[in-house]
């Protein structure tokens, strides 16, 4: 093989073990995972918000950001369910770049996984015992994923993941919410087909066992847009193409419809600041249409603690400010999901 073994990492039972969940933390956690639940099988008619930064980069700047998400959640808790965004893999075009904090736990120096697994369950955890939030990450390499799986209320699978059968299979066996996005080209037969395979039974290997799934009823639409032939960012965010989706649902058969709509990507052509505006879009749909209400469980929102976002190098380190895609900053995502809840 063309490659240098470095070092044996610990396995994510030795990891857990090292790292274990306390009793109070499992039980928020429970207690998290049944009320999500409730909203993505139509018990709940709560609204949720996948929201946080692009990628998770620093410890400090993230909590520092949870911390004010608990105070708006508190505010809004009947209304509104927050589900902060902990994205500690970066998913890259060309395979170059910053790869996320599992990969670099300080983007400033050389990748160290054995300590970037450290740190994002650290991270993770924080977030549970200090602030009460279980939250969501991609599940960008199924295996990495045992590391947080008794952590997470919710996992996306991301545009470019979406027709990968490990990702398929490995979705079919968690039992909280798997959101499987539309292809970045826009596919959306592929969308369903992976949403079709992550809600039945498989049987495949797993950690070295032949496994069989349950199947998981959680898992559903993410709308991100998508990129044409020409290149162009094409938004599927708008209320035809909501009434579609809920169109194809109906003739799937498929447990629990359900769309989280991604304001930022392709939807927003990454002008983060447009996420605002989609973001009204959508909820005005919801409020025109009874059908698309229920469709539409929720958004993901990118946004952290200062707007737009900074290259890594670039000498003078802001605080709470992207290092991968633009974010919103604070204050516009304080005043949205109080608008969100106002309205929806």
């Amino acid at each position: 093989m063309n490659m240098n073994f470095l070092r044996k990492l610990p396995i994510p039972q030795e990891i857990k073990k090292q790292y274990p969940l306390t009793d109070e933390m499992a039980r928020v956690k429970q207690e998290r995972d049944g009320e999500i639940a409730d909203v993505f099988t139509g018990k709940s008619d709560k609204f949720v918000l996948v929201i946080g930064p692009c990628s998770a980069d620093q410890k400090e700047p993230v909590l520092e950001y949870i911390s004010r998400l608990r105070r708006v959640q508190d505010q809004v808790k009947d209304k509104i369910v927050i589900i902060p965004r902990i994205y500690t893999n970066k998913p890259r075009t060309t395979g170059d770049g910053y790869k996320g904090m599992l990969h670099q736990p300080d983007p400033t120096v050389d990748a160290d996984m054995l300590k970037g697994i450290v740190a994002i369950r650290d991270v993770h955890m924080c977030a549970l015992k200090d602030y009460g939030f279980s939250c969501a990450d991609e599940m960008l390499y199924p295996d990495n994923h045992r590391y947080l799986s008794d952590l997470l209320s919710y996992v996306a699978v991301g545009a470019r993941s979406v027709e990968n059968q490990q990702h398929r299979l490995t979705a079919s066996g968690l039992a909280i919410p798997v959101g499987m996005k539309n292809p970045t080209g826009g596919d959306l037969s592929i969308m369903m087909n992976s949403i079709t395979a992550g809600q039945h039974s498989h049987t495949f290997i797993y950690r070295g066992w032949e496994v069989k799934s349950q199947g998981n009823p959680l898992t559903h639409a993410i709308l991100r847009g998508y990129v044409d032939m020409g290149g162009r960012a094409i938004a599927n965010y708008h209320y035809e193409d909501l009434r579609r989706l809920h169109e194809i649902y109906e003739k799937s058969g498929l447990a629990n419809p359900g769309v989280i709509v991604d304001t930022n990507h392709s939807n927003s052509a990454k002008m983060h600041l447009e996420q605002v505006r989609i973001a009204k879009d959508i909820v005005h749909s919801c409020r025109q249409n009874g059908d698309i209400r229920k469709l539409v469980k929720g958004l993901m929102i990118e946004s952290y603690l200062v707007d737009g976002a900074q290259k890594v190098d670039c000498g003078e380190y802001v605080f709470g400010q992207s290092i991968t895609d633009p974010c919103l900053g604070w204050e516009k995502t304080e005043k949205l999901i109080f608008d969100i809840a106002d309205s929806i």
